[in-house]
């Protein structure tokens, strides 16, 4: 059974920073591409970070140089780091990875960034 499990999420003040973490079970995590996706009230889901299984990462404009994805294998865990948070990073943020067509997502943890 795939499990994604977010967890790190919180107030914080802007200009502050978290780490966002999301344990993964029940798939080949050192071969898989992850994904932090974002979900602000009223807008639509948006990719926020991914890295695949060499390491390679893209980002959205409007987080790069401000949050950094990245992984360990032998912890079967993604993690994304987010610094100078802004009130418009306010969301929930939920992990995601695809496998043999299946596209799977965790429940999310909601980050509030307050002005």
């Amino acid at each position: 059974q795939v499990q994604l499990v977010e967890s790190g999420g919180g107030l914080v003040q802007a200009g502050g920073s978290l780490r966002l973490s999301c344990a993964a079970s029940g798939l080949p995590f050192n071969i898989i591409t992850m994904a932090w996706y974002r979900q602000a009230p009223g807008k639509q889901r948006e990719l926020v970070a991914r890295i695949t299984s060499g390491g390679s990462t893209n980002y959205a404009d409007f987080v790069k140089s401000r949050f950094t994805i990245s992984r360990d294998n032998a912890k079967n865990t993604v993690y994304l780091q987010m610094n100078s948070l802004k009130p418009e990073d306010t969301a929930v943020y939920y992990c995601n990875t695809g496998l043999y067509g299946n596209s799977y997502w965790g429940k999310g943890t909601l980050v509030t960034v307050s002005s």
